[in-house]
């Protein structure tokens, strides 16, 4: 049997060890994505599978946490009127709820974004495959600024298999989703 004095160094490595291992390994759990509406006029962005929706004044932000492993689409709904959490919506309406679960119906303008992690990449993009209803830039703290201010969206994604427009950022990055940029 060792002595309690002999196993020491060997759980001082080990300890050691641990701490490097925890100082070079980032513990990710979710990315920040800020919604800003720099429109005129409000906004009803919504956010699935994270977020659901809300009704955002001209100037006004919401802050979205996504968590790794989730792909999660984001657009701005127009002409709303609610009463409580049901209604409608004029362009990007999602079955009536103020609170989506559902993609909006066309047509409408959205951000998309897969969240990798820290040791992985996060993949972004816009999308006007369901049509476009508003002006959008979308932009990564470690990537580009995409910009989509109007139906033609050269930056966009215009059809299912347009990959080659999919820019990617470091893991553990911050969105940033502007309407009316």
């Amino acid at each position: 049997m060792a002595s309690p004095a002999a196993s020491s160094p060997v759980v001082f490595l080990l300890g050691l060890l641990l701490l490097y291992a925890l100082s070079t390994t980032s513990i990710v759990s979710a990315d920040t994505i800020t919604v800003t509406n720099n429109c005129s006029f409000t906004l009803w962005p919504a956010a699935i599978p994270v977020g659901g929706g809300l009704q955002l004044n001209p100037g006004g932000t919401w802050t979205l946490d996504v968590p790794v492993g989730t792909t999660a689409r984001i657009w701005g709904r127009t002409g709303c009127s609610f009463n409580g959490s049901s209604g409608h919506c004029a362009t990007g309406d999602c079955a009536g709820a103020l609170n989506c679960t559902v993609s909006g119906s066309p047509p409408l303008t959205a951000a998309e974004v897969s969240i990798g992690g820290a040791q992985a990449q996060d993949f972004y993009d816009i999308s006007i495959i369901d049509g476009y209803n508003l002006a959008m830039s979308f932009s990564c703290s470690t990537g580009v600024t995409l910009r989509c201010t109007d139906p033609t969206c050269p930056q966009g994604i215009l059809f299912p298999d347009d990959d080659p427009k999919l820019p990617a950022c470091q893991g553990g990055s911050t969105f940033q989703v502007t309407f009316c940029p």
